[in-house]
C-alpha cells in the first residue's frame, strides 16, 4: 500500500501537522502577551534543530521539509522573540519568607 503513496505526500502531510502544532501556542502567547510557562532554552534547541533540517532540505532537495521548515521557524522565532522581549508581572510576587 506505501508503494503506490509519493513520499512527498507523506513529507507534505508530516510537515503541515507538525507546523501547525505550533500555531496555537504562538496566537496564545502573542494574544495574552504571557510566555511565562515557555522554556527558552527549549525553543532556542529545537530553533536550531529546525536551522539544520532547513539545511537537509535544501541539501537533498526536498520542498517538504524546506517549505515546513522555514515556516516553523518563522513560528519558533516569533515565540523566542515574545518570550526575551518579556511580560508585564500581572499578579504580585509571592516571598517566601516566613518571618514576619
Amino acid at each position: 500500500m506505501l508503494d503506490v503513496i509519493h513520499p512527498d505526500l507523506i513529507g507534505g502531510v508530516a510537515a503541515v501537522l507538525t507546523t501547525i502544532a505550533f500555531v496555537p501556542q504562538v496566537l496564545k502567547s502573542w494574544r495574552t502577551r504571557s510566555t511565562r510557562d515557555v522554556s527558552l532554552v527549549m525553543f532556542v534547541i529545537f530553533t536550531t534543530g529546525l536551522s539544520l533540517w532547513l539545511i537537509y532540505g535544501f541539501v537533498i532537495e526536498s520542498w517538504p521539509i524546506i517549505v515546513a521548515n522555514i515556516v516553523t521557524l518563522s513560528l519558533t522565532i516569533t515565540m523566542i522573540a515574545l518570550k526575551i522581549r518579556g511580560e508585564p508581572d500581572t499578579e504580585p510576587r509571592r516571598t517566601t519568607r516566613s518571618d514576619p
